[in-house]
């Protein structure tokens, strides 16, 4: 009989200890993805050839400090941020869409408070300087039937000396020349790698200046990419339908 309980007692406090571990766990999850690192998955091509549609990625949530859309639910607890560092010129960051303040969208950081943005014939201007722009490689879109399209591909230097690639799908396009934005106090003007396929800040009905309040984090890293043929139950597919190049990729 005493054996039987025994075994009892120790069946009970293994569950016991196995509970008290996968609770220890979510609580770390949860502490983790609200306060250090949540991630994000890329669903178009606004951001070509920067990040691609299936790339999955961490947002640091701490490089711009905390606000209430730091938070699940963006509960209203208090105005402003905490811990605040302010957004640098060709960060990529996600932010709430200021329209809806739900939305999560995915930009690269052009213009800071007070600049005055201008795109013309395709250039783009940071306070009436064009921002150095060079061709470089085209961009090979390759698509779900293997058919290859190629993207006129170049790559800019902004003022503090970060670089990047933008294409150029459409020469003259919609976007290609506008009226000059004058971003507010507070305020950050974002806009898209993918030039012609991008609603930015150059849309102001659509997305226009970003508050600070409204950045989320900034995108650190790609931790898995896959192609939209992946699937996870087809295995013997990955090796053609996941992008192992882009795993544990730095976001520039």
């Amino acid at each position: 009989m005493s054996v039987e309980v025994d075994a009892k007692k120790s069946s009970q406090s293994g569950l016991a200890e196995t509970v008290r571990v996968i609770i220890h766990a979510l609580i770390l999850a949860l502490v983790v993805r609200v306060f250090l690192y949540q991630p994000f998955n890329i669903p178009s091509g606004s951001m070509k050839s920067t990040l691609l549609v299936g790339d999955y990625l961490f947002v640091s949530k701490f490089s711009y400090g905390y606000s209430r859309y730091s938070f699940p639910f963006g509960f209203d607890l208090y105005n402003g941020r905490v811990f605040g560092s302010e957004p640098k010129r060709g960060d990529v960051a996600v932010f709430k869409l200021p329209r809806d303040n739900e939305t999560d969208y995915i930009k690269r950081v052009i213009g800071l408070p007070g600049d005055r943005i201008q795109m013309r014939r395709g250039q783009l201007y940071i306070n009436d300087n064009p921002v150095p722009k060079k061709r470089v490689a085209d961009f090979v879109q390759i698509g779900p039937y293997g058919n290859k399209t190629r993207i006129a591909r170049y790559e800019e230097t902004l003022p503090n000396g970060v670089t990047y690639k933008v294409l150029d799908a459409e020469p003259q396009g919609s976007f290609d020349n506008t009226s000059e934005y004058v971003v507010p106090d507070r305020h950050y003007f974002m806009m898209g790698d993918n030039r012609d396929n991008s609603t930015d800040s150059r849309a102001p009905w659509a997305v226009g200046y970003v508050p600070y309040e409204n950045f989320v984090g900034r995108a650190e890293i790609i931790f898995f990419s896959a192609t939209q043929r992946w699937s996870v139950f087809k295995f013997w597919q990955w090796p053609t339908t996941l992008r192992w190049a882009r795993f544990f990729k730095l976001i520039d």
